[in-house]
């Protein structure tokens, strides 16, 4: 099991490294954090001050042999745990969804009794950043011509800076060295 998940995190990693046009404008949300999807994870808790978006990813981490991860379709599902008739299953033990519209989602363990304790999670989807972005551009008022723009420095700043790319294959980097620290 162990080996499994060290697995599944060097895939993250290497699949969020191979270029900044899949990381910059997308997040990448493995749930759970560190320990991933497992009964042992307060998933809810883990969701509660995330921020998900048309767009993102989430990512499920776990032992397959365990069982799977139910998508469900309402509330009522979620709730009761009632994962006799899913949207989707996964199965695969490292799976990642799109968050490809506005709205909720419900995600459940396969496992009525590993649900009941727990081990499911729900996100809202809000629309995309840079929908909300321009939609404020709009309502913002246009600079008068007559008004003078300082320019900035000459020269750039000397102080490091990372991308959005490289900090999230550095969060990653050090996500799977902890992980494996704990194993």
């Amino acid at each position: 099991m162990a080996a499994l998940r060290l697995v599944g995190f060097a895939l993250v990693f290497a699949i969020l490294s191979f270029g900044g046009k899949w990381v910059g404008a997308q997040v990448h949300h493995v749930v759970g954090g560190d320990c991933g999807w497992d009964p042992s994870t307060d998933v809810a808790s883990w969701s509660s001050g995330k921020t998900f978006r048309v767009g993102d990813k989430i990512w499920f981490t776990y032992s397959a042999a365990q069982g799977g991860i139910a998508e469900l379709k309402s509330r009522e599902e979620y709730e009761a745990c009632d994962v006799s008739n899913p949207i989707r299953m996964y199965t695969d033990g490292l799976d990642s969804i799109s968050l490809e519209a506005e709205g909720l989602r419900f995600f459940a363990s396969s496992d009525t009794d590993k649900c009941k304790n727990g081990l499911r999670v729900h996100v809202e989807v809000l629309p995309e950043a840079e929908a909300q972005q321009k939609q404020v551009e709009t309502k913002t008022p246009m600079v008068e011509e007559s008004m003078v723009m300082a320019d900035g420095p000459a020269t750039p700043s000397g102080a490091p800076h990372l991308t959005g790319a490289a900090t999230s294959i550095l969060i990653l980097f050090i996500f799977g060295l902890l992980c494996s620290l704990m194993l």
